[in-house]
């Protein structure tokens, strides 16, 4: 039966039942047979449309968290002799729901039997990748045809107003019980005047109240610099469809450190600004003492024309006062905080070590005390006005949530007056203490402890990741400061080498200056890696 395929008759009879085997532990996810039919050796790799895999135990990783493949039939087979124990075997699948896929597989004779060395696999075409996008359009708005930003393509965030679409906010629910927007956010059309289009909606975690990037209902955004790995979050879709080419400009959020995370997981880079200065209408908050708008780009130069229009006299009317659009420039001085050094992964640590050895300019270590100080009062703020915003909502949505979000605001829920009212009181003298270290330097760290976590990670270790995460990300938010991350290390992961963001803080209203001072810090120490 299986010489009825086209060109099986010419595959050597041992290779043909090796083929099929491994083809039949495919159709039934059996994962203990596919780990066995790939070559266990660090060098063995597997590709697709979603990134490069080596080693047989990231490659393993990444088909744990996969799940089954849709029902296909083998269309047809060529093969090839490359030498007397190697042989190149392509295949063409068709599934059965529709549409073709394409397997490339590189096999070698091992004492164990035939083992796949190498493979790739084009698989069945799909349009929409739901777990990264709500809505995508060809464009879905476009407003000016010239400007800085023409020919450009923006994913937004899904807290944002669409004239003619609700605001999702990661929930279907939410979805399906609030009312189509009457006008498009300032943020928005201020892209759309420059001439870029709205590429489509893009996914956010729920309520923005996370920095992993999952999402319980619509599934994980792809990790478009680590397959297999967490996108980071909340601004998990307009990062995923900036680092897949699937978009130019991510216009996202970060209260806690929803764009720099994402930024850093993905290799991107991605501009928190400095906090009131891009008008929030018609954004749906989390926690207005913190939420703020920025961009997230694959590239610096791309960044900082978003930046010059969007934060100078062609953008907002409210941004005239941003230091840096006309010319001057940030003091070439930097200042490194020893606590943020504390909570590094230790391969990071080297790597920023090295970044540091590079880095001609003048360095001064320095206390900002505790990062827990920061981030206890920072949560409690956070979690009583998310509850403010959306409290009712949830009780009268029992359910509605996903697991971890429903535990978050469950815990805003009890967070009194009392408790917000002495954490705003401890706010105001750690933003003075960063003020003064920002008045006449820039402060610079790694952006997050280290590389995205992999997608199959445990409960409990995205949770200390989540910790150590936001106890870095949160000075930053507690000043109200622009932060650039800038896609500058490169550490090894149990996925493969994977990008780590450096952390650029500038004192307020910077924002353009700050961008071209990260432009420069990039040009003179780009490549610096463990």
């Amino acid at each position: 039966m299986t010489h009825e395929i086209p060109g099986a008759a010419d595959v050597p009879a041992d290779l043909l039942d090796a083929f099929l085997a491994y083809e039949r532990a495919i159709m039934s996810n059996d994962l203990d047979e596919l780990d066995r039919w790939f070559l266990d050796d660090p060098r063995t790799m597997r590709g697709d449309d979603a990134g490069l895999l080596v080693g047989h135990e990231a490659i393993s990783a990444f088909r744990g968290l996969r799940g089954g493949v849709p029902a296909r039939d083998i269309e047809r087979i060529e093969y090839r002799a490359l030498s007397d124990d190697t042989a190149l075997i392509v295949s063409v699948s068709l599934f059965r729901i529709g549409g073709r896929g394409l397997q490339t597989q590189v096999w070698r004779h091992t004492p164990d039997g035939w083992r796949i060395t190498s493979a790739h696999v084009s698989g069945r075409p799909q349009p929409l990748n739901r777990a990264m996008w709500r809505t995508v359009g060809d464009p879905l708005l476009h407003e000016e045809r010239s400007g800085p930003l023409a020919h450009m393509t923006v994913a937004v965030k899904d807290l944002f107003a669409i004239q003619g679409y609700p605001i999702g906010a990661g929930n279907p629910t939410y979805l399906d019980t609030v009312a189509s927007e009457p006008r498009t956010a300032p943020a928005v059309t201020d892209l759309l005047r420059a001439g870029a289009s709205l590429r489509g909606i893009a996914r956010t975690d729920e309520f923005a109240y996370s920095v992993a990037g999952d999402n319980a209902h619509y599934g994980t955004p792809p990790n478009g610099a680590v397959p297999g790995a967490l996108p980071g979050g909340s601004s998990s879709g307009p990062a995923s469809a900036v680092a897949t080419g699937q978009a130019d400009i991510g216009l996202a959020t970060d209260t806690a450190g929803s764009i720099r995370v994402p930024a850093s997981y993905q290799g991107l880079w991605g501009l928190r600004t400095t906090h009131g200065l891009v008008p929030r209408a018609g954004l749906l908050p989390l926690a207005q003492s913190f939420d703020t708008i920025g961009w997230i780009t694959r590239d610096g130069g791309t960044l900082q024309k978003v930046a010059d229009w969007c934060l100078s006299y062609g953008g907002s009317d409210s941004t005239e006062r941003v230091y840096g659009e006309s010319g001057s420039d940030l003091p070439w001085r930097f200042r490194v905080p020893n606590e943020a050094l504390a909570m590094l992964e230790p391969a990071t640590r080297e790597a920023f070590e090295l970044f540091l050895d590079a880095l001609d300019a003048p360095l001064e270590r320095v206390d900002i005390g505790a990062l827990a100080d920061y981030q206890e009062p920072f949560r409690l703020v956070q979690a009583a006005e998310a509850w403010r915003n959306h409290g009712e909502w949830i009780r009268e949505h029992p359910g509605a949530l996903g697991p971890a979000i429903d535990a978050r605001f469950r815990a805003a829920s009890r967070v009194t007056t009392e408790d917000e009212e002495q954490s705003r009181a401890a706010l105001g003298p750690l933003t003075q203490r960063l003020d003064v270290l920002v008045a006449d330097a820039q402060l610079l760290i790694p952006t997050v402890p280290g590389p995205a976590p992999m997608r199959t990670s445990d409960g409990a270790k995205v949770d200390a990741v989540r910790t150590a995460t936001l106890r870095m990300t949160t000075p930053v938010a507690v000043a109200g400061i622009p932060a650039l991350s800038i896609p500058l290390l490169t550490t090894p992961s149990q996925l493969g080498p994977a990008p780590v963001g450096i952390c650029v803080a500038s004192r307020a209203e910077t924002d353009i200056a700050l961008v071209r001072l990260g432009r420069e810090l990039a040009a003179s120490v780009e490549g610096t890696s463990a």
